[in-house]
């Protein structure tokens, strides 16, 4: 290629034409993957264990002469399939539309200028400037590069990053882990290397996480009690003189209405539930399995720049071996008062840290009377101090050392000699002579909280160590503000018993102003720096695990360490960052907490959840969601059981009194029962929102189903359920002149049956309210603040009525309408429900 053309392709397209290349090529997007047919899917619920089960049962039932049981049975399979389907349909979409949400941008240079797009704008002949931490979007050919390295690992299964040098070629899919580069794009979308291997990132499957292995364990458990259930009851029936087919259709009736269906997908709507409200919240959860993860955070290492502050810097002190100058000027603004600032000094600081990160393109732009960065704030800070000092154009640079974390300093090389700038305990014992009033300067600037750069330079060096040497032009402190929100977010962390520590690698000044500013600072005001850190784990982990803590000037290495070092402590860890080299760190902690506004795209990839608007608050609201959705799992497994324990007593009841007490409700009662009351209130008390109590103590955890659950279903509101429905079938029978070992009346036998069947129901209606907390009882609950399970209850009743008075239903039932006795005796379960779930968190209370 010419000189003309080289210089022509680096200066990028024009609008213009990358609009008509987008029409052309279509957008850098890659194939969707294929799905299974929403049909394929819907058939697959209708063959699983469970599903066999019940249609052999139905078939069983068809062939010996009871077709209204084989009707029942395959409507409960078709009802649990059509809605297992619907919840998982549901979640798919939802797990898609909050994978759109995740930000993915590239700067590219249009019109002469750097311009940040979507990546999917991306076109062939588009120049995009690429830096450390950037995921590359598209193909391309190196036009600029400057130490860059890529972690090419994606497509070559190569762990170490790659060295590349101009000419080179980038792919789609990669990160550049070190250096800066401009490229110009040669293949986009389907058309790009990474597109060859998309189908073996689609059919991906990630290993069950700890919440779904154990729901799968619970529902183990309890359908292997439902068959065993059904074993006993098989038993009983042929011991009772009922025939082989007889008992064993009751069997399978038994363990049909035990077996939870609709619990697996009950639990997926809540979580996928959860990560919409924290979409809505600019919480973008990655995966589902994270929202319970993030209920059960311990521990929030946080980062200072852009999460506790606001990303937005800005020069506000300037000192040189003159004195100290107080900037003025508003932010982004490029203009102001920078009287007795020298020119060198600003332009060395533009240069050294723009050129040295290839952001020459940095700058600032108005945007509604407020002016915006393009580009790194801390590079366009700088920019605007350079522009307010009245510095011209740079000579171009034409040697390159991008800022490094281990180093704390970048550089940049031009016909003018070496810019060097950087942490002042990186920059000041490479300067020549060290001005009297530097070091107490950088002091007094770090306890104000200001970030400081020392900014230093010399001419053309003679030597290959060109840092060196070095005349110190001065001191920038740069100015970040905490943000408003950060205040409350901290102090509701520490009312919900999680500790917090900031780990940055900032000047142990300005991190432990900023921390005491916000409140995070502890009481101990301990601040330690990296280099200080214990070698030994045990020591570093009794060092940090207190709440508060400043770890400053923390290598990325150092992050990692210490997220292992506080979950072998026990602690459920959060991790927050957005460089390239806080990726090891997001992955390893059990929450990777990426910013979605100013984080790398390598950061965003490894983290389970992204900020979209970097607010450390947003943490806080999600953790609180995650918090409820545990909760909520709980409420509804104890309805579930409830409920289970309420269906079984009368069969229990009949096979100890050898028959002679009648069955209160029938198999197909059972399985109205679950279709009736069970899924819909289940599902609105998985939506049951956070209440102020939520973030007040230590987070739930454990086991779904411990003692405490296990003790107020089956030993409180089950029991008291079933004792009122059994109590109403017998006093209607026996007030209808029936007595014990007689065959009652079939008309009188329907009515009692009716009054239990009404019982349970009503009982179960009392049971949600009761359900909606483990501690507090109705009256201090109220019953306002989940619409959707007075909808649920509402369709509850409606099917009560449905199966009472609309034909043929009662009369396959076994049930009819309760008379007025019938009535009352079922109509006061619900005050004896509440009565006794009320008592019953009295008497925990008081014995705690």
């Amino acid at each position: 290629m010419t000189g003309a053309g080289l210089l022509r392709e680096a200066g990028g397209l024009t609008d213009a034409e990358a609009a008509t290349a987008l029409r052309r090529d279509g957008p850098n997007v890659l194939p969707a993957p294929k799905r299974r047919h929403p049909v394929l899917v819907l058939a697959g619920q209708f063959v699983h264990f469970f599903a066999l089960m019940l249609w052999v049962a139905a078939v069983l039932a068809l062939i010996a002469g009871m077709p209204a049981l084989a009707i029942a049975i395959a409507v409960v399979v078709l009802l649990n399939g059509v809605f297992s389907f619907a919840q998982e349909y549901r979640a798919d979409r939802a797990a898609e539309r909050l994978r759109d949400l995740l930000p993915v941008r590239a700067t590219v240079r249009r019109d002469g200028r750097a311009k940040v797009v979507q990546a999917a704008d991306l076109v062939v002949g588009d120049v995009v400037l690429l830096e450390a931490g950037d995921r590359i979007c598209a193909d391309g050919r190196l036009i600029e590069a400057g130490r860059l390295s890529v972690d090419e690992s994606m497509l070559t299964g190569e762990s170490r990053p790659v060295r590349l040098e101009p000419g080179g070629t980038v792919h789609a899919g990669t990160y550049v882990t070190e250096g800066h580069a401009a490229a110009s794009v040669t293949a986009t979308g389907a058309r790009s290397r990474l597109a060859g291997i998309s189908a073996v990132t689609a059919n991906a499957v990630r290993p069950r996480s700890p919440l779904t292995a154990q729901l799968h364990r619970v529902v183990r458990v309890i359908a292997l009690v439902a068959v065993a259930v059904g074993c006993v009851f098989f038993a009983a029936a042929l011991g009772l003189g009922r025939t082989g087919t007889e008992s064993f259709l009751f069997a399978i009736g038994v363990t049909v209405a035990l077996v939870p269906e609709g619990l697996l997908p009950t639990v997926t709507l809540s979580l996928a539930r959860a990560a919409q409200k924290m979409a809505g919240r600019k919480a973008l959860v990655r995966r589902l399995e994270a929202v319970e993860t993030l209920g059960a955070t311990t521990f929030i290492c946080t980062d200072k720049t852009g999460t506790l502050t606001r990303n937005e810097m800005s020069v506000v002190r300037v000192w040189t071996p003159a004195g100290t100058v107080a900037v003025a000027g508003e932010g982004y603004r490029p203009s102001g008062d920078l009287t007795g600032t020298p020119e060198a000094l600003a332009a060395t600081a533009a240069l050294a840290d723009s050129a040295a990160r290839c952001s020459p393109d940095a700058h600032a732009v108005e945007q509604a009377g407020h002016w915006q960065p393009v580009g790194d704030p801390m590079e366009v800070a700088l920019h605007v101090l350079a522009a307010r000092a009245g510095v011209q154009d740079p000579p171009p640079p034409t040697e390159r050392h991008p800022f490094d974390p281990r180093r704390r300093r970048s550089s940049v090389k031009d016909r003018d000699g070496v810019h060097v700038s950087g942490a002042p305990d990186s920059v000041l014992p490479l300067c020549l002579e060290v001005p009297e009033g530097a070091k107490g300067a950088v002091t007094a600037m770090s306890e104000q909280g200001l970030r400081v750069l020392a900014v230093a330079r010399r001419g053309q060096p003679s030597t290959k160590d060109a840092e060196s040497e070095l005349e110190l032009l001065g001191l920038v402190g740069l100015q970040d503000p905490p943000r408003p929100d950060v205040g409350a977010a901290i102090a509701s962390c520490r009312r919900a018993g999680i500790k917090l520590a900031m780990i940055t690698g900032d000047h142990p000044g300005t991190a432990a102003a900023i921390a005491a500013e916000v409140g995070l600072l502890g009481r101990e005001k301990l601040v330690v720096e990296g280099k200080n850190l214990p070698a030994d784990d045990t020591e570093l982990g009794e060092l940090l695990d207190v709440d508060g803590v400043v770890v400053a000037r923390v290598a990325p290495e150092e992050k990692l360490r210490i997220a292992k070092v506080l979950q072998a402590r026990g602690h459920v860890v959060a991790m927050t960052g957005d460089g390239v080299n806080d990726g090891p760190a997001l992955r390893t902690a059990d929450i990777g907490v990426a910013m979605g506004a100013s984080g790398s795209d390598v950061a965003r990839e490894a983290a389970d959840l992204v900020l979209l608007d970097d607010h450390f608050g947003t943490i806080v609201s999600a953790i609180e969601l995650g918090r409820a959705t545990f909760v909520n799992i709980r409420r509804f497994l104890t309805y579930h059981l409830t409920d289970n324990v309420a269906e079984l007593t009368p069969f229990v009841v009949w096979a100890l009194a050898g028959g002679q007490i009648p069955l209160a409700i029938t198999v197909l009662q059972v399985l109205a029962l679950d279709i009736g009351t069970d899924l819909l209130p289940a599902v609105a008390l998985g939506a049951e929102p956070p209440n102020k109590r939520t973030m007040t103590g230590p987070a739930k955890g454990g086991s779904l189903i411990d003692g405490r659950l296990a003790r107020r279903a089956f030993g409180v509101l089950g029991p008291v359920e079933a004792a009122m429905a059994m109590a109403g079938f017998l006093i209607v029978l026996l007030t209808g002149g029936w007595w014990f070992g007689e065959t009652p009346d079939a008309g009188l036998l329907a009515v009692a049956s009716g009054t239990a069947f009404s019982a349970i129901v009503l009982g179960q209606l009392a049971n949600a309210f009761a359900c909606r907390s483990e501690a507090r009882w109705i009256g201090r609950i109220g019953v306002r603040g989940n619409p959707l399970l007075w909808y649920a209850l509402v369709f509850e009743l409606g099917m009560l009525a449905l199966f009472l008075l609309l034909p043929p239903l009662p009369g396959l039932l076994g049930g009819a309408v309760p008379g007025p006795l019938g009535w009352v005796l079922a109509f006061a379960t619900v005050p004896v429900v509440l009565l006794a779930d009320t008592l019953h968190k009295a008497f925990r209370a008081r014995t705690r």
